[in-house]
């Protein structure tokens, strides 16, 4: 057959991404503030130039940046200008259409250490920007900057210092930098169930001036943490705890340092951290790890028929369910009634746990047949984070019918009955010709 043309690559163009920001103050330790740390925060704007993006066709209303054409002063938005010529940006479409797709993205950008570096008088400012997305990614920038402090500095490397930083700015006012060092997670919370698999992402990229140094993976639950994975680059091996892998010749080749876990169970959940270190750098990222098993429902019994003058237990059991939380009801519901009407007078059995962790409860409801009506249903109806929906299990309750003692009281009147009447007809039939006979004899 004729052969088809192969599917064309897709089309890329570069744009610039611009991000509103908080700056948050110095900190002269060198350490990133916490993420949403309120201290010393300023206005500020993120300008990532260039970045490839794949052209959907929706990108003609896209435009280059313009800086505002002001002088800044300290009460002015300090502007950060990022070139990621030899660091790709990641999810940097998600960036690109948050605004047209109602998301919201959180970006902090902060001081992250400051080294002089050669022989002239500047040093180099480096500063962590933070990205978060409402859908649960995260972004980590390392931003690489001059950094000149005095005045002699400034009018030797003729150049304006931004006011507030004290560092040099570019003709328009921003503050040039480039990204040396990127890194990102595609979901900061991820569910999943009892035994099976789960992959907690975690991706960086470096400049050809930085290398990775270490990778470790941890994780804390309920006030106590252990380290799960651990690689040294140079030192062998990496040291790793039962069910977690890491692919080393990923996380070497594409810089791929996403953690699989096998067999999940209760214990494996928790808050998970990715800490991906170079030789100057550190940057990290949590990831909630929640485990989520629906439960199982079974009412027993399935059908009841009412004897008279007595008490009816209906049992709705629920097991293997985790987390803990679950909502249980009972209703009723007859020919009569349009809609299900709730029933308030069940009641429980404790919670009891299982060995894997799972939970189970029972729910009675106590129905008599002086009250109920009949025929009626029954429900028990479960809800639970693991359920996308509640689960509802009936039973139903039919009309009473004449059984046992009762029954054969019935059967034995009616065959009692049945013989006198017999009895009484035969003994008619038989009397009748003794009557003729003494009649002709009269004769």
């Amino acid at each position: 057959g004729p052969v088809k043309d192969p599917t064309p690559a897709p089309a890329y163009r570069r744009v610039d991404i611009a991000l509103a920001c908080s700056y948050v103050g110095e900190d002269g330790r060198g350490f990133l503030h916490a993420f949403g740390s309120s201290s010393s925060e300023h206005p500020a704007a993120l300008v990532l130039r260039g970045i490839s993006v794949r052209d959907d066709g929706n990108l003609d209303d896209v435009t280059e940046y313009k800086v505002p054409q002001e002088n800044p002063d300290h009460s002015s938005p300090i502007v950060f200008e990022a070139s990621a010529q030899s660091v790709s940006i990641p999810h940097a479409e998600s960036l690109l259409h948050a605004d047209c797709d109602g998301e919201k993205v959180n970006c902090e950008i902060s001081p992250y250490s400051s080294q002089r570096t050669g022989e002239g008088p500047c040093h180099t400012s480096w500063f962590m920007a933070t990205l978060q997305l409402s859908r649960g990614i995260s972004i980590a920038l390392v931003l690489k900057a001059p950094h000149c402090s005095s005045l002699e500095e400034e009018k030797e490397h003729d150049a304006k210092l931004q006011p507030k930083l004290r560092i040099p700015m570019s003709k328009e006012g921003t503050l040039l930098t480039t990204v040396e060092f990127q890194s990102s997670s595609g979901n900061t919370s991820l569910r999943t169930h009892l035994g099976g698999s789960v992959t907690l992402d975690c991706h960086f990229a470096l400049a050809p001036s930085s290398s990775l140094s270490s990778l470790e993976w941890r994780r804390q639950h309920q006030g106590s943490g252990s380290s799960l994975f651990r690689y040294q680059v140079g030192s062998g091996g990496p040291v790793a705890q039962p069910k977690v892998h890491v692919d080393v010749a990923e996380l070497l080749g594409s810089g791929d340092a996403s953690l699989s876990l096998q067999g999940v169970s209760v214990g494996d959940e928790g808050t998970y951290i990715c800490l991906v270190s170079t030789t100057l750098h550190q940057a990290q990222h949590i990831i909630q790890l929640h485990v989520a098993e629906p439960p199982r429902v079974r009412v027993i019994p399935a059908v009841v028929s009412f004897e008279r003058d007595v008490m009816t237990t209906l049992t709705c059991n629920i097991a293997g369910y985790y987390p803990l939380d679950v909502s249980v009801s009972w209703t009723q519901k007859t020919p009569e009634d349009d809609t299900e009407i709730p029933l308030s007078n069940a009641h429980f059995s404790s919670h009891r746990q299982s060995r894997d962790g799972t939970y189970s409860i029972t729910s009675y409801l106590s129905i008599s047949s002086a009250t109920a009506r009949a025929p009626a249903t029954y429900s028990c109806h479960v809800s639970h984070v693991a359920l996308e929906e509640p689960i509802s299990v009936s039973t139903h309750l039919k009309v009473p019918e004449q059984t046992g003692l009762e029954g054969l009281v019935g059967a034995s009147i009616a065959t009692i009955i049945f013989i006198i009447v017999l009895f009484i007809v035969l003994r008619r039939r038989a009397a009748k010709p003794k009557s003729e006979q003494l009649l002709r004899a009269s004769e």
